[in-house]
């Protein structure tokens, strides 16, 4: 047989590996076969991932590395509050979460609850550059505050702010309402609300969300 030379791209990978995940509805039995499929050698692979678990990985940095790349790319963005930022990017980053639904309901489907996604390796890559970029925002707002007992721990406040994420990316999941109208309103309350209780402004919000979620939690 024929040595194969086909020469392919990291994205054209991750892109190949969800559609086979979507058309097959499993993942690929192992790096040979997927590489057969697509018609590359194992090399052209293993130039860019170490396994298929890592691409599995990878395809959920690739959504929040294509996420922070369309912020960046907006001159707008540069100017924006601390709140700003991070609501443009939850809704830049479900908008991807739409456009790629087929295969992130495949991948977290037999997942049930926001613990259940903490103990989900694929979202580990994600999770770090997530804690990486909130700690950036977190480090921002320490910034402008003269007293250090007033500054946030960078730490504890990322991982809060990855427990909202996983929150919304549930609740993402099981929101049927059309255009997922839904998610948009539970991103914006509650990262108002986070950012109300951070800058100690009244509870209006807190009590907003409570109420938008328990109807929610009613009407399922």
């Amino acid at each position: 047989m024929a040595a194969k030379t086909k020469e392919i791209s990291k994205q054209q990978i991750i892109s190949y590996y969800m559609n086979s995940c979507q058309e097959n509805d499993v993942v690929p039995r192992s790096v040979f076969k997927f590489c057969s499929n697509l018609g590359i050698d194992d090399a052209q692979f293993y130039k860019h991932f170490g396994s298929l678990d890592i691409l599995a990985k990878e395809v959920w940095l690739a959504f929040h590395d294509n996420t922070i790349s369309a912020l960046e790319e907006d001159k707008q963005y540069q100017g924006y509050d601390r709140r700003s930022k991070l609501l443009a990017y939850y809704f830049s980053f479900f908008e991807l979460i739409t456009l790629n639904r087929s295969y992130v309901l495949f991948c977290l489907k037999r997942k049930q609850g926001v613990k259940a996604l903490q103990s989900l390796s694929e979202l580990s890559k994600l999770r770090n550059a997530f804690l990486k970029f909130t700690t950036a925002l977190i480090e921002e707002g320490n910034e402008e505050k003269k007293f250090s007992f007033t500054k946030h721990n960078t730490r504890i406040f990322s991982e809060a702010a990855w427990a909202q994420f996983l929150f919304i990316l549930k609740f993402n999941l099981e929101d049927d309402s059309p255009g997922f109208e839904k998610t948009d309103v539970v991103i914006e309350k509650s990262i108002n609300t986070v950012f109300d209780v951070f800058d100690h402004t009244p509870l209006e919000n807190v009590i907003d969300l409570g109420k938008f979620l328990a109807k929610e939690l009613i009407a399922r």
